[in-house]
């Protein structure tokens, strides 16, 4: 089992930028798959990133692709969402997740495919 703290979160200008860090604890983070998902009030969760257990391979939601950056550090055993030219559409809770199991790109943009969830972190674009 992984436990997961997602801390980063706050409030910032359209145009603006944030980092969000997921610390893991409880297993070598490089077990891992880590995912970063977003639901915004009213909204289903949406998936935002993943990057693979050593970092070789992301995804990225197409609303977010040129903006954001997923990346990691396993032997910080930490995972990061850079946040750029942040807009008011993106504002939610964000969420990161840890899924052990090898999986194909497509399913990797599954909320389901991932058994640890953080908490969240709030994120707030004003406009």
């Amino acid at each position: 089992q992984v436990l997961l703290v997602e801390s980063g979160g706050g409030l910032v200008q359209a145009g603006g930028s944030l980092r969000l860090s997921c610390a893991a604890s409880g297993r070598s983070l490089s077990n891992y798959a880590m995912g970063w998902f977003r639901q915004a009030p009213g909204k289903e969760r949406e998936f935002v990133a993943a990057i693979s257990r050593y970092g070789g391979n992301t995804y990225y939601a197409d609303s977010v692709k040129g903006r954001f950056t997923i990346s990691r550090d396993n032997a910080k055993l930490t995972v990061y969402l850079q946040m750029n030219s942040l807009k008011p559409e993106d504002t939610a809770i964000y969420y990161c997740a840890a899924d052990p199991i090898f999986r194909g790109p497509v399913e990797r943009k599954y909320g389901s495919s991932y058994a640890y969830w953080g908490q969240g972190t709030q994120v707030t674009v004003s406009s």
